[in-house]
């Protein structure tokens, strides 16, 4: 089950991490695991107003691009700087690693729920600001 955040004029998707992670990839044959690169990488271009991400070349890396076996991780590596720099423009005080991306693909491929709890929490703070009551008003003196 997915929520939908809009922030700006842009829509982004709230993610079940599980889900991410096993129960649709399980579900599609591992299908899924490459739509959400590509829509994760989607939603960090959009996000950091960057045209130089390319979420088709990502997708890529990952196949065919795995029969050269380094461009996966690479991809990976760099999903996770995106997001990094997302919550660094958000002023989001965690920060995703790309590292732990890396490691993460070595452990039951945890990257995916890694990275998706990293973008949950980055949603979060924008649902936290629509919904947060305004300030009270300056104390009159």
């Amino acid at each position: 089950m997915s929520q939908t955040v809009i922030v700006g004029n842009q829509p982004y998707k709230k993610r079940n991490v599980v889900g991410v992670w096993l129960g649709l990839p399980l579900i599609t044959l591992g299908i899924y695991s490459y739509v959400w690169i590509y829509k994760a990488n989607d939603e960090a271009r959009r996000f950091l107003r960057d045209d130089s991400i390319k979420p088709a070349l990502s997708v890529l890396a990952f196949f065919p691009g795995a029969i050269l076996i380094v461009p996966p991780f690479v991809a990976i590596y760099r999903l996770g700087q995106r997001i990094a720099r997302m919550e660094e423009a958000s002023g989001s005080p965690s920060r995703a690693s790309g590292g732990l991306g890396i490691l993460f693909i070595f452990v039951f491929s945890l990257y995916s729920l890694y990275y998706q709890s990293h973008l949950n929490a980055l949603w979060d703070r924008y649902i936290g600001a629509a919904t947060a009551p305004p300030p009270p008003p300056p104390p009159s003196t």
